[in-house]
């Protein structure tokens, strides 16, 4: 499945969960094994598992369905719906969680193993027609295979019974929610290799194991057994609700092969246009993203702000790193005045933080930009990339902590870039002899507010390639900032991009965090005035 066919499968979940614009998804697992006694499990247990699963010839996934289950429509498929009463721990009064499951059909083909965990012993939840309201589907229950299994599931929290602070659906991927309980970008179990011009290979989630949580426990544990052609490999998620959602993910990864480009804690959004890229801004609403900006915080403590784009064609950056304190893609942009869509509330978007648990070595955060004209087709990705490659047969462990909120867990206490805006370069009003972009960085926060009326801040900007010209910084009272302002002009007509870079110094001392910035020229046709 190619990554497109992927994200124009992602509004099915909107009936099952919050409002949402889409959700990233692909086929997702075996089908359910023949039921079972309880059995003994733990998380090592599954480690076993997994390396065992990697040791034998990869199985691909069965998407057979009975025919009428595999002919629903759109419609049809969003009518179906979980009965309440049917919610694992739904008559569990001292729970804090409840679980509901998603059918099978539409993109959602294949079935993932559900189990309950208690006291250290699994048994699997079966499928049950009289789990599901079929009344507007057309399908009648009565007449379903009693193996039908599942497609994923839903996490309800005891403040909201109505609605999801989490859902795991397609392949790996999975979303959550915080304050604002409103879904936007994703993330994934893991991703392999992503944006190399060739279909990407997307690993399943083919079981997961609920541990029943302690009577008012506000952690839920979800295990997970993930596998590829390429890997399998075991998972504990530690899910806390909240204001911000907080997941520790623990994932134990054993290769079948080698892997050409592994993404750990891979994140998923949508970036169709904003104020600094406008290329396909045709749309009544000013801007139209999940996300508008990459935020990292290096292993050195450097911080860098690098703006999405929605390129003409396919873009790849990595920033080299080691041991990374934090990355994620954040939506920094809450003012809902930016975007004036009342119906899906951009601004409301959370922005998904991940905090390495310890040391992961040399390696790069990487993000694809990819071109797209729709909103529903999701386009950005980033993710971790170790520089040491795996190797078949070896243990390889990542731990992490993803945050789901309006804003990161963690800032600098540097001044951050709040807006980025690009356009025609020269000076207003005297003929331009050249081509030349200006860029506009805006800067608010940090000391700037102990700055003396008078002070001179210098633009520290560097471009790999071209002129830089007609440079200025001066105080922004709209912000309570500053703004940074350079022209880029050209050096050829070669299409490659251009690594940018600026920060805002005084005396010496760096007084932002770093503005990154992948600029590609346009055409050389465009270029001569």
């Amino acid at each position: 499945m190619h990554r497109r066919q992927l994200v124009r499968s992602a509004a099915a979940l909107a009936a099952f969960s919050l409002p949402a614009s889409k959700l990233l998804a692909a086929a997702a697992t075996d089908a359910p094994s023949k039921t079972l006694p309880p059995q003994p499990f733990d998380h090592a247990w599954l480690k076993g598992l997994a390396r065992a699963r990697a040791a034998a010839t990869y199985q691909a996934p069965s998407t057979e369905l009975p025919r009428e289950v595999a002919t629903l429509d759109y419609d049809q498929y969003q009518s179906l719906s979980f009965r309440d009463d049917h919610a694992l721990w739904a008559g569990d009064a001292q729970s804090s969680f409840r679980l509901k499951f998603f059918h099978r059909g539409l993109f959602f083909k294949s079935a993932v193993r559900m189990h309950e965990v208690v006291n250290g012993q699994a048994r699997e939840l079966l499928y049950d027609p009289g789990m599901f309201d079929y009344a507007r589907s057309g399908l009648r229950g009565a007449r379903l295979p009693s193996d039908l299994g599942f497609a994923g599931f839903r996490v309800n929290f005891q403040t909201d019974w109505r609605n999801d602070v989490a859902a795991f659906l397609g392949a790996s991927y999975f979303r959550a929610v915080g304050g604002e309980r409103q879904y936007g970008l994703s993330a994934r179990g893991l991703a392999i290799d992503t944006g190399l011009g060739r279909p990407e290979e997307f690993p399943q989630f083919t079981d997961f194991w609920f541990e029943r949580p302690a009577p008012g426990h506000d952690v839920l544990t979800v295990y997970a057994l993930i596998d590829s052609p390429s890997l399998s490999g075991a998972y504990r998620f530690d899910i806390r609700p909240g204001n911000m959602l907080v997941m520790d993910v623990d994932a134990a990864l054993y290769p079948r092969r080698a892997v050409e480009r592994l993404g750990i804690a891979p994140l998923t959004s949508m970036y169709q246009h904003g104020e600094n890229d406008r290329r396909m801004a045709n749309d009544w609403r000013p801007e139209i993203h999940d996300s508008d900006g990459l935020a990292l915080w290096t292993g050195h403590g450097e911080w860098l702000w690098r703006p999405l784009t929605n390129p003409a064609a396919l873009q790849f950056s990595a920033f080299g790193d080691a041991n990374p304190r934090g990355f994620g893609l954040l939506q920094r942009d809450r003012d809902f005045n930016n975007y004036q869509d009342d119906g899906v509330f951009y601004e409301r978007r959370p922005s998904l933080w991940v905090t390495p648990k310890a040391g992961w070595g040399q390696g790069a955060v990487n993000l694809v930009e990819i071109p797209t004209d729709d909103e529903t087709n999701d386009n950005i990705v980033a993710f971790w990339n170790p520089a040491q490659p795996l190797v078949p047969g070896e243990e390889r462990l990542f731990s992490y902590q993803l945050h789901w909120g309006t804003q990161p867990p963690v800032a600098p206490r540097l001044a951050q870039v709040v807006a980025t805006r690009t356009g025609i370069g020269g000076v207003v009003g005297r003929p331009r002899s050249h081509y030349s972009t200006r860029f506009a960085i805006d800067f608010a926060g940090g000391d700037f507010g102990m700055l003396s009326e008078k002070a001179a801040l210098e633009p520290v900007i560097s471009a790999s390639r071209g002129t830089v010209e007609i440079t200025s910084a001066r105080p922004l009272a709209s912000v309570r900032g500053w703004r940074a302002m350079f022209d880029l002009r050209p050096a050829d007509s070669r299409p490659e991009p251009v690594e940018l870079r600026l920060f805002l110094r005084h005396q010496g001392r760096p007084m932002t965090e770093t503005w990154c910035y992948q600029w590609t020229p346009p055409a050389a046709a465009l270029q001569g005035l």
